[in-house]
């Protein structure tokens, strides 16, 4: 949220920004509830679907802030087509890259002008340290991000960035297992009886698939899903978990289950989540680097057989 906050900072008062509808409730609750304080302007759309960006754009629009993938429905967008779209309206486009990792996807070779990440999560990778960091190719814009981190106080302390790195030097590895763990969570959850609906772009299924990988080199280790019987039966399933661990955070070794509505995402009223098709009843998973094997059989255990 610090790096949040600061890349926010770039604006003014009287700008527009158009957001990702399906964006982490941090990032929403940010938007909606302090910068909107501050005479700024904010439109959500579905990203996924190019042609909404482009209407919802105005003369006023300075930044397109994408997630791709998004925070928890996993929904992909075109991330080179929303760039050039951002930069017809000479607006910036930041893309939250949290989710794909550095690894798997790499926003400014596709036309972002900006990319941020939660270094609590893939890139530090242990669930022992809080921060973020913020991405770029532009020397002037990093000039005035710099005076805006140090202004604002937004500056992460020796050990945490050590923490940070060290976490870097294993994310390879961590990334194709967490990709091989989620590629078979996915494939055992949307052939489950009690599954109605798998989110994971790695599924062939997945309407963002074809172009999660025309630009991703993998589909990270995030999956959602729901379960039949709603929010009851949802919460019934996470009761009988042993392995996953209940809990909000994501991308660490260990696997962390939760459900965004009363989580992550409680801060987004419950009529905006249920427009932008996030239902009660979630699950997301963050699959961890265990035995595929133990994660399946806490899956089977946690859903009946």
């Amino acid at each position: 949220m610090g790096a949040s906050t600061t890349a926010m900072m770039l604006l003014r008062e009287g700008d527009h920004v158009v957001c990702s509808n399906d964006v982490y409730g941090g990032t929403y609750r940010l938007f909606e509830r302090v910068l909107k304080d501050f005479g700024l302007t904010f439109t959500f759309v579905e990203t996924s679907n190019v042609e909404a960006i482009q209407r919802a754009m105005t003369k006023r629009t300075r930044l397109l802030w994408l997630e791709s993938p998004t925070n928890p429905l996993l929904r992909i967008t075109d991330l080179r087509a929303a760039s050039a779209i951002a930069h017809q309206h000479n607006a910036l486009c930041l893309v939250d890259n949290t989710f794909a990792s550095p690894f798997f996807q790499r926003p400014l070779e596709l036309g972002a002008d900006l990319v941020l990440h939660s270094t609590t999560k893939y890139l530090g990778g242990h669930a022992d340290v809080v921060g973020g960091a913020i991405c770029l190719n532009h020397e002037e814009t990093f000039g005035r991000l710099k005076f805006l981190q140090n202004a604002l106080g937004a500056t992460p302390g020796a050990f945490d960035c050590y923490l940070v790195l060290r976490g870097m030097k294993t994310l390879a590895l961590r990334m194709e297992r967490h990709e091989k763990n989620a590629a078979r969570v996915a494939e055992f959850l949307s052939t489950h009886p009690r599954v109605d609906r798998v989110y994971y772009p790695g599924l062939r299924t997945h309407p963002g698939h074809d172009i999660a990988r025309r630009q991703m080199s993998g589909f990270s280790g995030m999956v959602s899903f729901e379960v039949r019987g709603g929010v009851r039966e949802a919460r019934r399933a996470l009761s009988r978990l042993r392995l996953f661990k209940i809990a909000e955070s994501l991308g660490g070794v260990e696997s962390l289950v939760e459900l965004p509505a009363v989580m992550t995402h409680a801060s987004i009223p419950k009529a905006e989540r249920e427009k932008s098709g996030l239902r009660d009843g979630l699950i997301r998973l963050s699959v961890g680097i265990e035995d595929g094997d133990d994660l399946l059989e806490d899956l089977r255990h946690a859903l009946g057989r």
